[in-house]
């Protein structure tokens, strides 16, 4: 991490990204709690860690990071897609 990364860190820890950030792992705690919320625990604690650091991050392709395609972008994403439309149902 850079040095000018680090000093915007801690800028944003001071005016709020720590109450930001307690929050997403509040709402991730009660998602685990909850049968329904569970598959979006994991993306609630990544985004907690994101809103805590923000500076200095870099998004990346899954692909380009673990050699595998997301699940939903291959066949497996067509055939969701294809049962979906089949039972009536549109996603955005």
């Amino acid at each position: 991490m850079s040095v000018l990364s680090l000093l915007l860190n801690i800028a944003w820890i001071v005016c709020g990204g720590l109450w930001m950030a307690l929050g997403w792992m509040v709402a991730a705690v009660i998602m685990v709690l909850t049968v329904i919320g569970i598959p979006w625990a994991k993306a609630a604690f990544n985004i907690a860690v994101y809103t805590l650091l923000p500076f200095g991050q870099k998004a990346v392709s899954r692909a380009d990071y673990s050699g595998q395609e997301d699940v939903g972008t291959g066949p497996p994403g067509d055939i969701d897609r294809s049962i979906f439309v089949m039972g009536g149902h549109r996603r955005p």
